[in-house]
């Protein structure tokens, strides 16, 4: 007799229109206790979070964020500035906060989630952020990026080779940079105009701030000066390498990440079971990562 076939596995429910047309999803979670949503740096796509989902929770679900001009996207209008654009996130998400959402960026990417967070936060319709996490970029009132006003491609291009990601190579490959330098251009005049609307309200949001040791982009005191965007907990972790040291120590990371969620988690468990309200406790260190990979706030 034939061994019955195992059932085949259900295809992913989609995403509502909304939301569909702002986040890609590697890989479906049945019943996600949090979801985090991952913001990619200056002409960067979903696909520096497509492996993630792999290192994290199985409970946790990751959705990336698509920008206008990126994969099926490409036709879409850009938007004004780094304002509209946090904006339509944040409303976008609104069908997906059935449960808590934390959020990660990285370089722009960190910018455009903190503006993000704060309009959550504001919204008394739902729970603000479990956590914020910001990656290689200095505190929002620290960034000035004038001075690419009047950048011309070829120094766009400079630049993003100069920081180092895998993700250039393609840029070297002409049909693909002719398809990719407008989505390129769009993000870098909006970190050009970029001024921070929101530093003058401070969020209740836990903040994790993350840089590479040697990143020319964000030092470290600028790193840490994350801490006033928030009157909740702050944690600083400096990693080896440079700006995209997380592609490299992508597993460090995330442990790190990890961490910070399974704590915020138990936290929101307590206080729905009627456990006494209180502060939720540090984030354990995972036992892999080591201390020059990860410097605590003094």
């Amino acid at each position: 007799m034939t061994a019955p076939l195992p059932p085949a596995p259900l295809a992913p429910a989609p995403l509502p229109p909304a939301a569909a047309r702002w986040f890609r999803r590697r890989h479906r979670v049945e019943a996600p206790r949090l979801r985090l949503v991952c913001f990619p740096h200056a002409g960067g796509s979903p696909a520096a979070y497509r492996t993630w989902h792999r290192r994290l929770p199985a409970d946790v679900e990751v959705l990336a964020v698509c920008y206008p001009g990126r994969q099926d996207r490409i036709g879409d209008p850009f938007p004004a500035g780094v304002a509209e654009l946090a904006a339509e996130v944040a409303a976008a998400l609104a069908p997906l906060r059935d449960v808590p959402v934390a959020l990660f960026g990285h370089s722009m990417g960190a910018l455009l989630a903190y503006e993000v967070a704060v309009r959550l936060a504001a919204d008394p319709g739902a729970p603000p952020p479990v956590r914020l996490f910001v990656s290689g970029s200095p505190a929002p009132h620290l960034v000035d990026h004038s001075a690419l006003r009047s950048a011309t491609d070829e120094d766009l291009l400079a630049l993003v080779d100069a920081l180092g990601s895998d993700s250039t190579d393609a840029l070297r490959i002409p049909a693909l940079r002719e398809l990719l330098m407008p989505g390129i251009r769009a993000d870098f005049r909006l970190l050009a105009h970029y001024r921070a609307t929101t530093t003058s309200t401070t969020t209740a949001v836990p903040v994790v701030a993350c840089t590479g040791d040697d990143d020319p982009v964000c030092a470290v005191e600028a790193a840490r000066a994350w801490s006033t965007t928030t009157v909740s907990a702050f944690d600083l972790n400096v990693f080896p390498g440079g700006h995209f040291y997380l592609e490299p120590l992508e597993a460090e990371l995330l442990g790190r990440i990890t961490g910070h969620l399974r704590s915020d988690l138990r936290f929101r468990t307590n206080l729905r079971h009627g456990a006494p309200k209180s502060a939720p406790q540090p984030a354990p260190q995972p036992a892999a990562q080591s201390a020059a990979q990860s410097a605590q706030t003094h």
